[in-house]
Order: structure tokens, then C-alpha cells, then sequence
């Protein structure tokens, strides 16, 4: 729970930001939209590295590892210098995405009876570091003398904090390495596995358009940037909320398919009040929109264990959900920058989301169908 609280403060710390880094980096459009895209896309070039690395160091050590990396690129994001800042979030982003990768395995390891429960409890630890990082980071960029780049960096506390806690459950010995797990030779080949795929891809595509520009929407809009900030923060704790729920609510029926239907509705309606509907309501759309967020990303990890027959099935399918939902996600903050850019407006966005949330609710539909990956569904 410790390192999940981590694993999105890199992400949601720098939208409210975006704009001030935008001013005085002198970024253009497409290294703006490139700087959000990096965390999705780490997480999908390198989430699937994450099983091999297991084998070879052991899963503790492997955890221990990658937060190292987190906390080096945490701090390295406070150099007020544009190569620094992209180089800090490419590190902090490799080291999520390989955590994202360990976790549903552990869970399925250590708490096989309670994976719907476990899942909603880390989902809502980094939900909250999320909104925690949303809504506290420009107060903190005035409480550090103004600068955003500083404020960026404070980051590298929780996750120094997550090393130190997680230190004596690390085995030093070599036996410590993962026993050779039995390879799931088919696992690319199954329709249950895409589907499942698809739907962590897609609403992780609507979620980092929303980590990455919620906020710089909502001041374009006329909201100043801390309430800007809030709202994000808003939205985002009511991801906790929802993500500690949602996955023992998805599980009192048959199959998770009505579930993620419902999760996905919620979202849309949230996301376009909050482009749309009158600034004196953006409280409640971004409190809808966080719901439905919350629902689908704590409903999508707690599929992996569930559709997996094993902790180390679960671990690569989880390479597999991870790695291509993500690089399926990186997709969706470079084209809500790009079309921004091209059109002035918002008008297109709002359009992707829509066509993403159509996605999102066919494949929810195929990845809520009871049964296991490699046959058994």
C-alpha cells in the first residue's frame, strides 16, 4: 500500500504545472504533449520487462530496485533545466511501470482468498498519492519560493519514504530469485486475455488525458490554477473512493460485464460536464468522473488476477494486460495535445474521448466474461 501511493504522484504532479513549465521551458506543442505521453508509454515499453526481472532478482528485489529508480528520477525532475525534466519523468515512469507490472502477481501470491479486497486497497493508496499530488503541488511550488520545478522534486519524499519501509522484507541471498514459472505459451494467441487488454489500455488512454490536461482545461476555461489543481485532486480521491469498492461490487454478480458498463457510462458523463457543463458545477462532474475512473482502473487489475489461474500467470498477463494497455494508452495524451494544438479548442478531445469510451465499453463487455486466460474461458 506504502509503494502504491506512488505510483501516480509523478503523473498527476505535473498538470497542474504543465502550463508554467510550458512558459518558462519554452516547450512547444508536441514537447508538451510528448512530456505527458511518457508516463503511459514507460509503462508499456518497459511494464513488460517486469516478469524476466522477477526471475532473475527475486520480486522483492526487484520492487526494491525500480523504487530506487523512482526516487532518482523524482528528484531529478527538480532541476529547473527542460532535458532534466523529461529525463526525471522517463526515469520515475520506467520505475512505475514495472512496479504496476509486480503487484497484481504479489497480490495473487499472498492474498488468494482476498484478491478483490487487496486490489481495492492498493488501487485506492494510489488513487489518494494521486490526488494528494494533484491538489498539493502549486500550494507547495509557493511554499518553496514559487518554483514548480521544486515542487516536482518534494515527490521524491513518499517514494524514498516506500524504500526505506520496504527494506527489511527484502531477501538478500540469490535464492531469493523467482523458482522457474511455467510460461504460458498461448497467452498472446487468447481472445479473453486482448479483451482484457483492451479495456486496461483504453481507460488508462481516458485517465492519462485526464492526469495530463484536466487541469489545463479547466483553466482555460477560467479556473485559476490552484482550483484548477483541485478539481484534478477532486477527481482523483474520488478515484480512492470508488477504487476501494468497486472490485467486491463487480464481483456479487455472475461476471464483471454490467460492472464495467455502468463504470464506463459514469466516466463519459463526468468528463464532459467537466468540458462542458457551467464552471459553478465542475465539482460534482469531477466528482462523477472520478467515480467512473476509479471503478474501471481498480475493476481492470482486479481482472488480471482473476482471470489468471496462477500468481505467475497472473504476473504475465499482467506483462502483457500492462504493456500493451499502456502503450494503447500513451496514444491518448499525445492526441488530446496534438488535436488542442491544431484546433485551438476542445471541441476534438471531448470527440476522442468519446470514441475511446465506445471502445472501452465493447471490450469491458468481452473482459467481464467469466473464465480464465489459456482455455479456461
Amino acid at each position: 500500500m506504502v509503494i502504491a501511493f506512488n505510483l501516480r504522484t509523478a503523473v498527476t504532479s505535473l498538470g497542474p504545472v504543465l502550463l508554467d513549465a510550458i512558459a518558462t521551458l519554452h516547450l512547444t506543442g508536441a514537447q508538451a504533449s510528448l512530456l505527458t505521453t511518457i508516463p503511459s508509454l514507460c509503462f508499456g515499453l518497459f511494464g513488460p520487462l517486469a516478469p524476466a526481472l522477477s526471475r532473475r532478482l527475486g520480486r522483492e528485489r526487484a520492487l526494491l530496485a525500480v523504487l530506487v529508480l523512482q526516487v532518482l528520477g523524482m528528484l531529478l525532475r527538480g532541476v529547473h533545466f527542460g532535458p532534466a525534466l523529461f529525463a526525471g519523468q522517463t526515469l520515475a515512469a520506467i520505475g512505475i511501470g514495472v512496479t504496476n507490472v509486480l503487484l497484481p502477481g504479489l497480490v495473487k501470491r499472498e492474498f488468494p482468498r482476498r484478491i478483490a479486497a487487496m486490489t481495492g486497497l492498493y488501487t485506492m493508496c494510489f488513487c489518494l498519492g494521486a490526488a494528494i499530488a494533484a491538489g498539493a503541488t502549486v500550494p507547495l511550488g509557493h511554499l518553496l519560493g514559487g518554483s514548480w520545478s521544486v515542487a516536482l522534486a518534494f515527490w521524491a519524499l513518499p517514494a524514498a519514504l516506500a524504500v526505506l519501509l520496504w527494506l527489511p522484507w527484502v531477501p538478500w541471498r540469490a535464492a531469493a530469485a523467482e523458482s522457474r514459472p511455467t510460461r504460458v505459451h498461448d497467452l498472446w494467441r487468447d481472445r479473453l486475455a486482448w479483451q482484457v487488454t483492451f479495456f486496461m489500455g483504453l481507460q488508462s488512454a481516458l485517465a492519462y488525458i485526464v492526469f495530463g490536461w484536466l487541469a489545463p482545461i479547466l483553466r482555460s476555461r477560467g479556473l485559476t490554477p490552484v482550483d484548477a489543481g483541485f478539481a484534478l485532486s477532486l477527481s482523483v480521491i474520488a478515484q480512492a473512493g470508488a477504487s476501494l469498492v468497486a472490485p467486491s461490487l463487480a464481483m456479487l454478480g455472475r461476471d464483471q460485464r454490467l460492472a464495467n458498463l455502468v463504470a464506463v457510462v459514469v466516466t463519459l458523463i463526468g468528463l464532459f460536464g467537466c468540458i462542458y457543463a457551467p464552471l459553478s458545477t465542475v465539482w460534482i462532474w469531477s466528482l462523477a468522473l472520478g467515480i467512473g475512473q476509479g471503478a474501471t482502473i481498480a475493476i481492470a487489475l482486479t481482472l488480471i488476477a482473476l482471470r489468471a489461474t496462477d500468481p505467475h500467470t497472473a504476473t504475465q498477463l499482467s506483462g502483457m494486460v500492462q504493456g500493451i494497455g499502456y502503450l494503447i494508452a500513451s496514444c491518448g495524451p499525445l492526441l488530446a495535445g496534438l488535436l488542442h494544438s491544431w484546433t485551438g479548442g476542445w471541441n476534438a478531445v471531448a470527440l476522442l474521448a468519446l470514441v475511446i469510451g465506445l471502445g472501452l465499453a465493447a471490450s469491458g463487455l468481452g473482459a467481464g466474461r467469466a473464465g480464465h486466460v489459456g482455455g479456461g474461458g
